[in-house]
């Protein structure tokens, strides 16, 4: 996902699904102000590479152990809406539904994931490339 990218950090022709997305300026604004909670849903190893310095709080909670942390979502959350994030925006769209399922009404992906993020917003924000769970930077 590279090229050009229109004043709400979007790229070029993406699919913004307004109803389960955020686009990265909005979710920039919200998380810079504290009006989110932002909840990181990816490996520890993607963490370890790249993380967003935007937010004043966040929870990290990988997909996969999604349901093991809706108590701490929901106590860092305070009815604040929450941010889902991950690599490129699908396991972000999983997380915002699965939140949604279980009563998290303001659930939103950052559209696009930390991929369109370092590219459109923070340009100091590493870039990789993911194979299961080994990271490479990409130069």
């Amino acid at each position: 996902m590279s090229g050009s990218f229109d004043e709400r950090g979007l790229p070029t022709g993406y699919p913004f699904k307004p109803n389960y997305e955020v686009s990265p300026k909005d979710a920039a604004q919200m998380l810079a102000k504290g009006e989110a909670l932002l909840v990181d849903v990816r490996l520890a190893q993607e963490l370890d590479v790249a993380r967003l310095t935007a937010t004043k709080d966040g929870v990290h909670a990988p997909l996969h152990e999604l349901n093991d942390h809706l108590d701490d979502i929901e106590d860092a959350a305070g009815g604040r809406p929450i941010l889902t994030l991950c690599h490129h925006g699908v396991r972000s769209i999983k997380a915002a539904l699965a939140l949604r399922g279980c009563g998290f009404e303001q659930a939103h992906s950052i559209a696009g994931g930390i991929e369109n993020w370092s590219q459109a917003m923070d340009k100091s924000v590493p870039r990789y490339t993911r194979d299961g769970a080994i990271c490479t930077l990409v130069e």
